[in-house]
């Protein structure tokens, strides 16, 4: 077999790739710390070097400086009309603040690109140290405006009438944490650059940028991963709030630190420990019913699967996956034209049976609140859930089931000893994470069905929460209840898995 050019120019490019030298691998290795700091400054307040005064709230992130001017002046706006003697910064200086912010932004984005490319050969690892380099720079320039930024805040309030007031009411500050980041991007743009002029003179090993495949599927994956961290792991960092009695949007100090009084207040108080056990009865048994229910999406799918019909199994499938990607507003906005007192069934009705029945509503009322609203979910994620379903179907081997026909196996047959015990590793793995999720039923479908006469069966350990930090203001408490919701979970999860290690034989940790 003859290769092209270009399947010659890779195999030469990872055949005749040297071994890494020790300090191309340091340099390497330090332009990683580099990046990890880096997004520990995005997303962590403590590390904002744009927080030029002590008004900007110490919540506030780099990237919300960056990005949303109405938060970084949200207690700084009426000091910033220089008309008068006792404002003390003009709106220009905040805009520059900003846009270091950005900068600093930007250069990150850069340095992760340089880390990503890093995985690649050696001309791929010489693009890696020069990325660092630029970004290294944008950001250190991004640091020095914002530096400018806050001298000109000084001197501007050096020229008002009455400078004592003016700083009184601004109050300027340029963080510690800012000096320190200059020293690390003034290093790091030394070290890249010094570097890759170096690569520069030296032997031309690889021809064409190339990278391993198990480096790009991990690049691949990396979005997935970052995703997680925002959502999933960042939050984490709100859990301080259980510690203190504040309020939303209110600045955590030393005075009120208050330790586990949180926690120990949903014991101590009557009202509460009777409010929570409630809320838990509800949570359980909802997710009960669903964990009880959860074989529907698989015998949905094997009946689609059963269908010879392909026009009529993708039209089926459509029709109810449609209903997934409608909010919980529409859908109620359905039920509220369906069964409300004036809905389309009382409106039936009444044309049948005359005008003398009394109309029913049957949203309001508390009858069957459980069963309701596990109606209404089934009825919206049959469809999505049977997705995963009907793919492990499509990848089960044909010849199982045409050898089973030869020994005489029927349609039943071979449903129940082919098809139902290829699904039931994926089965498994869906049962541990609901089992591992049975305090998390979601807010919204609970939130838009509530009212006046069925809160005391629809309100769920997630609308509790919601309804005690956002509805009551009780931040602190419903961080608690979080904090405890997501120890639970976790403690069913590795106990879920130890059953099915146990029980099967296989775990999914």
């Amino acid at each position: 077999m003859v290769l092209d050019r270009q399947q010659t120019l890779k195999i030469a490019s990872v055949n005749a790739e040297p071994e890494i030298g020790k300090q191309e691998r340091r340099a390497l290795r330090f332009n990683r710390i580099i990046i990890i700091v880096a997004f520990v400054m995005l997303f962590f307040p403590p590390f904002n070097i744009g927080r030029i005064s002590a008004k900007i709230s110490s919540n506030l992130t780099l990237l919300t400086s960056a990005t949303s001017f109405g938060t970084v002046t949200s207690k700084i706006g009426a000091f910033m009309d220089p008309s008068g003697s006792r404002y003390a910064i003009e709106r220009a200086d905040v805009v520059w603040s900003m846009v270091g912010c950005a900068m600093v932004l930007v250069g990150v984005l850069a340095c992760a690109a340089g880390a990503c490319l890093s995985l690649g050969n050696r001309k791929m690892r010489r693009a890696a140290l020069l990325l660092p380099a630029g970004g290294s720079v944008l950001g250190l320039a991004g640091m020095l405006v914002n530096f400018l930024a806050y001298n000109a805040i000084l001197r501007f309030i050096g020229t008002t009438a009455h400078p004592d007031t003016a700083r009184a009411n601004v109050e300027p500050v340029f963080p510690l944490f800012a000096y320190i980041a200059m020293g690390i991007a003034l290093v790091a743009v030394l070290l890249s650059s010094l570097w890759a002029i170096r690569q520069t003179y030296a032997r031309e090993h690889a021809v064409i940028a190339e990278m391993p495949e198990k480096y790009k599927l991990f690049i691949m994956f990396l979005p997935v991963l970052l995703l997680s961290f925002l959502f999933a792991y960042l939050p984490i960092y709100g859990w301080r709030y259980a510690f203190y009695d504040t309020k939303a949007g209110a600045e955590l100090t030393s005075d009120l630190f208050v330790g586990f009084k949180n926690f120990t207040t949903l014991i101590r108080d009557p009202g509460t420990r009777l409010k929570i056990f409630q809320v838990l009865r509800n949570t359980l048994v909802m997710s009960g019913l669903g964990i009880a229910t959860s074989w529907l999406p698989i015998a949905f799918a094997i009946l689609l699967a059963e269908v010879h019909s392909t026009k009529f199994q993708r039209g089926v499938q459509t029709l109810t996956t449609i209903p997934n990607f409608l909010s919980w507003v529409l859908v109620y906005a359905v039920a509220l034209s369906i069964f409300s007192s004036d809905g389309l069934i009382n409106n039936v009705t009444n044309q049948i049976a005359g005008s003398n029945v009394s109309n029913e509503d049957y949203l309001s009322n508390d009858n069957l609140t459980w069963i309701k609203m596990l109606l209404w979910g089934t009825w919206k994620g049959l469809g999505w859930s049977s997705i995963i379903y009907v793919a492990g179907i499509a990848g089960i081997d044909q010849q199982l089931y045409e050898a089973a026909r030869v020994d005489g196996a029927n349609r039943l047959h071979c449903i129940w000893h082919i098809t139902v015990p290829g699904l039931i590793p994926t089965y498994m793995v869906m049962l541990l994470m609901s089992i591992a999720g049975i305090l998390s039923n979601g807010m919204e479908q609970y939130l838009v069905f509530s009212n006046q006469y069925n809160g005391d069966h629809i309100q769920v350990l997630d609308l509790y929460v919601y309804n005690l930090g956002i509805g009551s203001s009780q931040l602190a408490v419903s961080t608690v209840v979080g904090i405890l919701k997501s120890i639970v979970a976790v403690i069913l999860l590795f106990g879920a898995n130890s059953i099915s290690k146990l029980v099967r034989g296989e775990s999914i940790i």
